[in-house]
């Protein structure tokens, strides 16, 4: 008999830690290998572990709603004594790589201040539970037990995170002042020194003080994923210099088109085509003329991204929105890119994306005129640089000049616009790429083949 290690696995390139959503198997089930034992959820997507072999539950390590590091186990699986070799000697390592990223990314501010906040956080002297991430941090930060025990943490029943020690580290580093940790469950840490003594504060308080709302109301808490959306948008507006740009074009050609072949499409394809994959088509030749719009900021350094991911922003049945990132766009011809968009839209709708389906993007599409909006002033999503956004396609009366004079005629017309980062991409640029966008959705080809 032995114990299999099921450790939360890696779910794409940035991600470092993973929230247990829910958990289908509880201590003393039966697993068949495969079969879903939780469901976890990052700041991408969420997704199902499932079993690395066929035993029993033997023991769950972490609760739902613990925000838990890659690497880390997170359960262990009873076997048959001649089934398998337990991998926890992986975890440590993984976790000590983990952390070394943590480093990279991962910061803590020093925000001077003239006031100190008081801890509201009781102190235990309990056994407590360190994470392979935390245990490695205090290793290589040679931070003893004893003083990791001191420590006030924000997670579940008081644990120490890796926000929390990362923040101890940081005020650590700047001198022999006092440390006190304050702990009051919420967001990220901040670091407040009082100006007349040697006191650094370390506090997670965020947040505001409790409102009081009158009359009739209704309050409704955030879901998460609301929560993280509410987030990227904000840093966004704090990252980038936003600027955007607007321009109309006349689509008819393209609609016509779609509309001659649209049946024909399907029933060799099996595919619906939509619009979304003839915007991504266009967006693709203009980026191919104009690269800085699939670049992204490092520093006072330009990477420009040659493979061209295009995300398309798609919302869920709940109503948030999610961005799921077709690879090498430039690649595909207008099957293979309708099959992409196709499958993703459906993969988002019914909670099968993968981590790695919404990482990588360059350039961003969003089609506001699915809701009946002709126009918008769309985001842009970190840490690219642009974000296109396409309007409802309306018919109006338009001039049209032809060598016998002007005339007046019904068109399909709509408006799209580009928000686009200053610090990098001047007027002059985002206007002229939107134009080439514009350019090749109006002079389609009627007469295309599929």
């Amino acid at each position: 008999m032995a114990l299999v290690d099921l450790i939360m696995p890696k779910l794409g390139e940035s991600i470092m830690e993973a929230t247990i959503l829910k958990w289908h198997k509880k201590p003393g089930d039966a697993i068949k290998e495969d079969e879903t034992v939780l469901d976890i959820a990052t700041d991408k997507v969420d997704s199902e572990v499932p079993s690395t072999t066929t035993g029993v539950l033997e023991e769950v390590l972490f609760n739902e709603n613990d925000v838990v590091p890659i690497g880390t186990v997170i359960a262990k699986i009873r076997v048959g004594a001649s089934s398998a070799v337990t991998q926890s000697q992986a975890a440590a390592p993984l976790a000590a790589q983990e952390y070394e990223e943590a480093k990279l990314v991962e910061e803590v501010p020093y925000q001077p201040s003239q006031f100190v906040v008081q801890s509201s956080a009781p102190v235990t002297n309990n056994i407590r539970f360190y994470s392979p991430l935390v245990l490695n941090i205090a290793q290589q930060e040679g931070i003893n037990m004893t003083e990791l025990g001191s420590m006030e943490g924000t997670g579940q029943d008081g644990r120490v995170s890796k926000k929390d020690i990362l923040a101890y580290v940081a005020v650590k580093a700047r001198g022999n002042q006092q440390i006190v940790i304050i702990n009051k469950t919420v967001s990220e840490p901040i670091i407040e020194k009082e100006s007349s003594s040697n006191l650094v504060v370390v506090s997670n308080n965020t947040g505001v003080a409790t409102a009081n709302y009158s009359g009739n109301v209704e309050i409704i808490e955030m879901d998460r994923m609301r929560k993280l959306i509410a987030k990227h948008m904000v840093d966004s507006k704090h990252t980038s210099a936003h600027v955007t740009s607007f321009a109309e074009c006349d689509v008819t050609n393209l609609v016509l088109w779609r509309e001659k072949i649209k049946k024909d499409f399907e029933n060799r394809e099996g595919e619906k085509i939509t619009y979304t994959p003839l915007f991504i088509e266009a967006i693709v030749k203009s980026i191919k003329k104009y690269p800085l719009l699939s670049s992204s900021i490092d520093g006072d350094k330009i990477i420009i991204k040659k493979d061209l991911n295009i995300g398309m922003a798609t919302t869920l049945a709940n109503g948030n929105l999610i961005v799921p990132v077709i690879k090498n766009a430039d690649q595909l011809n207008l099957v293979g890119l309708t099959k992409k968009v196709n499958g993703l839209a459906n993969a988002a709708r019914t909670g099968k994306l993968r981590p790695d389906d919404t990482t990588g993007g360059t350039f961003t599409l969003t089609n506001v005129g699915t809701f009946g909006s002709i126009m918008g002033t769309p985001i842009i999503n970190q840490p690219q640089v642009a974000i296109m956004a396409v309007g409802a396609i309306k018919k109006r009366p338009m001039v049209i000049e032809t060598p016998q004079g002007d005339s007046i005629a019904i068109r399909h017309m709509m408006y799209i616009s580009l928000s686009y980062d200053h610090r990098i991409i001047d007027g002059a640029l985002g206007s002229t790429f939107l134009n080439s966008v514009s350019k090749e959705l109006e002079n389609f080809d009627g007469n295309r083949s599929i």
